[in-house]
C-alpha cells in the first residue's frame, strides 16, 4: 500500500493569510497530497521561561514570532479543497475550552463533508499556558483527557450530557454533528501519554525519532492497545517531519536550487515507509520565501517520492 503524504499549510509570517493559504492549499491537493496540516503556536515570548521544546538554552525560532490561527487555516483550506483531509499537528488541548473546540472542529467537518483529522496534544510552553489555558500546566494531561471525553459526547447523538472539572453539559442538543466520525490522533513521548493513545485514540503522532527506533516503539504501543482488547489494526501513525533544507552558497541574489536535500526527503520517507509507517506530514514552509517556492518545492518532493515507488 502506498504510503500517505500530508503537507503543512503556510502559517508562519513571511505568508499572506488572505491569498496563500487558499492557494497552497489548492494546489497541494491537484499534485496529489492526501492531507493538509497545521500546527499551533499563540504567542512569541521575548523573554521565554524556557528553551524551545523546554530544552534549556534553546532558542526559539523567529519563525515562531507569528503563526496564523490553525482553525482559521483549516477553514480556508477547507472552502479551497474538495478531497484532502484536514488535520492538525497538533492543537494544544488545554489552551482551548473543550466545549467550544469541539463544536468547531465538528462544523469543520460539516462543512468539509467529513474531512477533519483530529490531532491534540498538551504542548511544553510556560508561556503560552500562562496567557491561555484553561488550567495550570501541572493539569494538562487531565484537561486532555477532559477533552477527549468531551468531543466523544458533542460528536455523540443528542441529548449531550457531561459532567467533569472544567465541563458540565446537562441534557442539551449540541450540533452540528460531524459529518462522519473524527479520527482522533495524539502526540506522545512518555509512558502515560503513550498508554493514553493505546486506549482511546485513532492515531500517534510523533516526531524526530529515526526509524528504527520509531519501529520497536510502535510495536509497543499495538502490543499495548491490545492488551486493551482493541483491534491490531485500530491504531494508525503519522510522522511529523519538520523538514530543514540547506541552500548552496548565495554569491548573489539570484535564487539558488536546493542542492541534494530533496534526495535526503525522499530516502527518510522510504526509512519510514519500510517500518510501516501509514502517513508522513511533510511540513516545508519554513524553508522557502514565498508561496510559489512552497509550492514548487511540494511538487518536486510528491513526485520524487512517488517515482521512487513509496
Amino acid at each position: 500500500m502506498t504510503m500517505r503524504l500530508g503537507i503543512g499549510l503556510p502559517q508562519m509570517k513571511r505568508y499572506d493569510v488572505s491569498r496563500d493559504v487558499a492557494e497552497v492549499a489548492r494546489t497541494a491537493e491537484q499534485i496529489g497530497y492526501e492531507s493538509l496540516w497545521v500546527f499551533e503556536r499563540v504567542l512569541f515570548p521575548e523573554r521565554p521561561q524556557q528553551g524551545l521544546y523546554s530544552i534549556p538554552g534553546l532558542a526559539w525560532p523567529d519563525s515562531y514570532r507569528s503563526v496564523a490561527d490553525p482553525l482559521v487555516v483549516l477553514s480556508i483550506a477547507a472552502a479551497a479543497t474538495e478531497r484532502a483531509r484536514l488535520g492538525s499537528s497538533v492543537l494544544i488541548a488545554p489552551l482551548h475550552v473543550p466545549l467550544q473546540l469541539a463544536r468547531t472542529l465538528a462544523t469543520l467537518d460539516a462543512a468539509s463533508d467529513g474531512r477533519v483529522l483530529a490531532g491534540f496534544g498538551t504542548g511544553w510552553s510556560l508561556d503560552e499556558y500562562a496567557a491561555a489555558s484553561i488550567a495550570p500546566f501541572q493539569e494538562r494531561g487531565r484537561v486532555l483527557d477532559e477533552l477527549l471525553d468531551v468531543c466523544a459526547a458533542v460528536w455523540g447523538p443528542d441529548p449531550v450530557s457531561y459532567e467533569g472539572t472544567w465541563t458540565v453539559i446537562k441534557e442539551a442538543e449540541v450540533g452540528p454533528k460531524p459529518a462522519s466520525p473524527i479520527p482522533v490522533y495524539l502526540a506522545a513521548t512518555n509512558r502515560k501519554a503513550l498508554d493514553r493513545v493505546a486506549r482511546r485514540a485513532d492515531g500517534w503522532l510523533p516526531t524526530g525519532i529515526p526509524p528504527e527506533p520509531l519501529a520497536a516503539q510502535w510495536r509497543q504501543l499495538t502490543d499495548l492497545a491490545a492488551s486493551y482488547g482493541r483491534d491490531e489494526h485500530a491504531l494508525e501513525m503519522c510522522v511529523r517531519a519538520n523538514v530543514q533544507l540547506t541552500r548552496a552558497p548565495v554569491d548573489d541574489d539570484q535564487r539558488q536550487p536546493f542542492m541534494g536535500t530533496v534526495e535526503q526527503i525522499v530516502q527518510d520517507v522510504a526509512a519510514h515507509a519500510a517500518v510501516g509507517v501509514h502517513e508522513v506530514l511533510l511540513d516545508l514552509q519554513g524553508n522557502v520565501r514565498d508561496a510559489k517556492e512552497l509550492t514548487d518545492l511540494a511538487a518536486r518532493v510528491y513526485g520524487d517520492v512517488r517515482d521512487a515507488g513509496i
